[in-house]
């Protein structure tokens, strides 16, 4: 086991020595060790709940009373974990930034952006003219076009990309000598991984800064940090450097975190191809309108996906893949008929597209979505069994066998009966994917439409919830119309892909083939951007 301190001399700007945190049950993390210098990037890596986030946020002050930190971390001369809540604001912020995983949630969605980047600066003594320069400069140093255009706009009205940007301003308002960026690109699409990554690169060489990226992307983590540390349960596995713990990694489960194999998508079912479509796309378009003036008049028409053709047989698996603002979602929301759209849908002989939503309601069992962030999507005051029986409530009214379908469903799912009576906030990430994944097989739908199910999760996870699609694809012989920006869990579960840039299709082919011989400058670049 590699378990040196890294880079272990005294000009670190940071030295962290036998950093432990415990909490009453468990110890999170355990001696942990590190050297940080300037203008070095360190990352931290592992799997849902192996301590990185936890260690970073004791760097900035930032755990519970609740939590006991013992070790020794030094910035400079200053011992960070000494400090009381005054010194602690001279340290955030000024001498340490973090960038949070989710800027939804991380931006406050009650205020425009020049005021949250804006709001440190003023309290450190800037007039309202230089704040308001300050920030149109630091906008422009993270690549925001237009920034004078964004000062006004509230988080919502900004793309995932461009919350990201704002975030990574604020971090760096203050000119930090350290920034935590906490899973900075999550939930973004490849190109914009790289855009992302490459500003926070260009931007810590001009200003000599030093970065601990955390991160369950081992792409990202190879190509842009100098020293990495591998953690598991709150134990340092390995540490060293970046390009020779990936060369020869030595621990077992750095190996099995480098395994970036998803298995193989199933054939496609040569039976089906006499039989009629499960869902049929005839000239699909999603339009929005521009709506200007004082009484609010549609003036334009903003097309968000430009007419599409798309047949998906029973039992296969469809991807459509591409960057933000392709049309992914709107898409996805025009096939669940939770937004309006023009041309046809059949699902299963019905014409779906002319239904209102009551002639829609006994139909919708047949075709569910499962969402991006399920967190967001499944209520925090209901219990698991709540919300998998919430919309089953009609097929199968009878309580006590409703609790019974509820556990088979959990079965299928690979989750305990008993997680029937947890809440959603009792439970990982992954258990949370998996609940929701439940919610919808209890509707015993023909097409599931799953909007980047995986996005968020780490890569162990993303695995098995990859085999646990295949294997309902298989029993259960499930559509799925699968939208993501990893290609990887594209290639490993979908039979076909879509490729959409702009609204527009680009190109449709075989995985395989896709892959192997992609027809369009543009898929290319976006496998080259994903294999890296």
């Amino acid at each position: 086991m590699n378990h040196q301190a890294i880079n272990n001399n005294n000009n670190a700007l940071l030295h962290v020595e036998h950093l432990s945190i415990r909490s009453h049950q468990q110890v999170l993390v355990q001696d942990l060790s590190f050297d940080l210098q300037p203008g070095k990037t360190l990352a931290i890596v592992g799997e849902s709940g192996s301590g990185k986030s936890i260690s970073s946020l004791a760097l900035l002050g930032l755990l519970p009373d609740s939590l006991q930190v013992t070790g020794q971390a030094r910035l400079n001369d200053t011992s960070l974990l000494q400090l009381n809540e005054t010194q602690w604001r001279q340290i955030r912020g000024k001498k340490i930034a973090m960038i949070f995983q989710e800027p939804m949630t991380a931006l406050n969605p009650l205020h425009k952006v020049e005021k949250q980047i804006g709001e440190m600066l003023r309290l450190n003594g800037l007039s309202k003219a230089q704040v308001r320069s300050t920030v149109i400069d630091l906008l422009n140093q993270v690549g925001i076009p237009q920034p004078e255009q964004k000062l006004g706009r509230y988080p919502h009205e900004l793309s995932g990309g461009q919350r990201q940007r704002v975030m990574i301003a604020m971090a760096l308002a203050q000119n930090p000598d350290i920034l935590i960026a906490d899973e900075p690109t999550t939930a973004l699409d490849v190109t914009l991984q790289a855009q992302v990554l490459n500003l926070l690169k260009s931007l810590q060489l001009s200003r000599n800064m030093a970065m601990i990226l955390i991160s369950h992307d081992l792409n990202l983590v190879r190509r842009y940090s100098d020293d990495v540390i591998v953690m598991q349960l709150g134990q340092v596995k390995e540490q060293g450097n970046t390009a020779q713990i990936f060369a020869n990694p030595q621990d077992d489960y750095t190996c099995h975190l480098l395994d970036q194999d998803f298995g193989q998508a199933l054939m496609p079912n040569a039976n089906l191809s006499s039989e009629k479509p499960m869902l049929h796309l005839e000239q699909i378009t999603v339009r929005f309108p521009i709506k200007t003036g004082l009484l609010n008049k549609v003036t334009d028409h903003v097309v968000a996906v430009e007419p599409l053709d798309l047949n998906v047989m029973r039992g296969e698996s469809v991807g459509i893949v591409g960057e933000s603002g392709s049309g992914k979602t709107s898409l996805a929301l025009a096939l669940a008929r939770l937004i309006k759209s023009d041309g046809k849908i059949v699902l299963n002989q019905n014409r779906l597209d002319h239904l209102n939503e009551n002639q829609l309601r006994p139909l919708r069992p047949q075709f569910q979505m499962v969402f991006q962030d399920p967190f967001g999507s499944l209520n925090p005051r209901l219990t698991i069994e709540q919300i998998i029986g919430e919309g089953a409530t009609r097929l199968i009214p009878n309580k006590t066998e409703r609790r019974k379908a509820v556990e088979e469903v959990l079965q299928k799912v690979e989750l305990p009966a008993d997680f029937a009576d947890r809440y959603p906030h009792q439970l990982s990430g992954g258990q949370r994917q998996r609940v929701a994944l439940a919610r919808a097989l209890i509707m015993k739908p023909k097409l599931m439409i799953l909007d980047e199910p995986t996005s968020a999760l780490d890569r162990t996870t993303q695995r098995a919830l990859v085999n646990l699609l295949r294997k309902l694809q298989q029993d259960e012989q499930i559509s799925y119309v699968f939208i993501s920006h990893d290609l990887a869990v594209v290639r490993a579960l979908c039979q076909r892909v879509l490729v959409l840039r702009h609204g527009k299709v680009m190109e449709l082919q075989a995985t395989e083939d896709l892959f192997n011989a992609p027809q369009t400058d543009y898929t290319k670049a976006l496998i080259e951007a994903a294999i890296g």
